[in-house]
């Protein structure tokens, strides 16, 4: 639009100079185009400094404020540009066409209703600058500019609301991404605070109450009984530097320490079965596939052998059994996980956070790892016959 705006005052002012040669108005055709010509180009220097870049009869207004109305500056610069243009298509009717820049200018940067009376203005005088070149009424020419300028209007309007919409859609789309992001970062955050508790539960509690009770048990037998004391204090070690491998290990998002050193479900359900054993406790593990367990995927593995560690903690906390057993079974389409004890059991459907076995975080945290890869966490018991959980976790088809 600004290189239309020149090109058509060029072509006024060379039209002009070519067809009246010598007249004594010709210096101020010339010296008004000039002052057109510098007015319109000068770029307003907020815009300048704004943008960067070359913006002539540009709003003194910075990037990104479409919205903002034009300065008092920009106004007024805008109406000494079309007075100048007036008094030239007074003097000359040639540069009458100059308005079309003129015209969309003021649409793009006026308010509607100014901008409709500027453009009302301008066709006027194009209508009668046009009825003075042709020295006759002519119909056409008295008609063509007004239905011109209305279409043209009513395009440039159509196509701003049609802009403002989707501005406000952008607008949309951009806060729904941010509360989206908003969202899925609280997500993630709850996420890994599951992840930490649950392993926490799984781990350093667990081992933490262990070493409670082997420490406890050595002060017990420190006079009476040194040799066991001390070993009950080895028991404790070990065990503790159990928990420090685990530590280590879930902070970096790996496999269990027992799975970690390469064998298998099986292999690493015995040695939990062997640490967990005891004086007070006897565990067992009975797998009916061994040869299968070593294929199970990571995921699975990991998750069963946190179950089993959770499920005996609340065996050995709460249950007061003698023995416990931990079975596992690998079927066509799901892996089964049983752990049953001989204790003195509790009714499932009164099971609350407070209830026995389900202290802190561990039947819902068994519950939660098991529902993570699709399974079910159930549990059979009564009070006085022992406990069965069963945790099964379904295994994707071979390919």
């Amino acid at each position: 639009m600004h290189v239309a705006f020149f090109l058509l005052l060029g072509g006024a002012l060379a039209r002009f100079l070519l067809r009246h040669p010598g007249e004594p108005r010709t210096p101020w055709i010339i010296a008004l185009s000039v002052v057109l010509a510098l007015l319109y180009a000068i770029p307003s220097s907020g815009t300048a400094a704004a943008t960067g870049r070359w913006a002539p009869l540009g709003r003194d207004t910075g990037p990104g404020d479409e919205g903002a109305r034009p300065t008092a500056l920009w106004l007024g610069r805008l109406a000494v540009v079309v007075a100048v243009w007036m008094v030239l298509v007074v003097l000359a009717p040639s540069f009458a066409w100059c308005a079309v820049p003129l015209f969309y200018t003021g649409l793009r940067m006026l308010p509607t209703r100014p901008a409709l009376v500027l453009v009302a203005v301008l066709t006027v005088f194009v209508v009668a600058a046009q009825l003075r070149l042709a020295g006759r009424f002519d119909p056409n020419l008295l008609l063509a500019p007004p239905a011109v300028a209305a279409i043209a209007t009513a395009v440039f309007l159509q196509m701003e609301r049609q802009t403002a919409r989707q501005r406000a859609l952008i607008d949309d789309l951009i806060r729904t991404r941010r509360e989206l992001a908003a969202s899925e970062r609280r997500g993630g955050t709850l996420a890994e605070r599951q992840r930490l508790s649950m392993e926490i539960h799984d781990t350093l509690a667990q081992g933490l109450s262990s070493q409670q009770m082997l420490l406890q048990a050595a002060e017990r037998l420190w006079e009476s009984d040194p040799a066991r004391a001390r070993a009950h204090v080895r028991t404790a070690e070990a065990v503790t530097q159990h928990n420090l491998d685990e530590a280590r290990r879930f902070v970096h998002d790996l496999a269990p320490a027992d799975l970690a050193r390469g064998g298998g479900l099986d292999d690493a359900l015995r040695a939990l079965a062997a640490r967990e054993s005891g004086e007070r406790l006897t565990v067992r593990v009975h797998v009916d596939d061994g040869s299968r367990a070593p294929r199970l995927p990571e995921r699975v593995r990991s998750a069963l052998l946190r179950i089993a560690q959770g499920a005996l903690a609340n065996v050995r906390e709460h249950s007061g059994a003698r023995t416990a057993t931990l079975t596992l079974t690998l079927l066509e389409d799901q892996v089964v996980l049983d752990v049953a004890d001989d204790g003195h059991g509790f009714a499932p459907e009164d099971a609350s956070v407070s209830a026995p076995g389900v202290r802190g975080h561990g039947l819902p945290a068994m519950r939660a790892r098991a529902g993570q890869l699709g399974g079910t966490l159930t549990v059979e018991s009564a009070p006085g016959e022992g406990t069965v959980l069963s945790a099964a976790i379904p295994l994707e088809p071979p390919r």
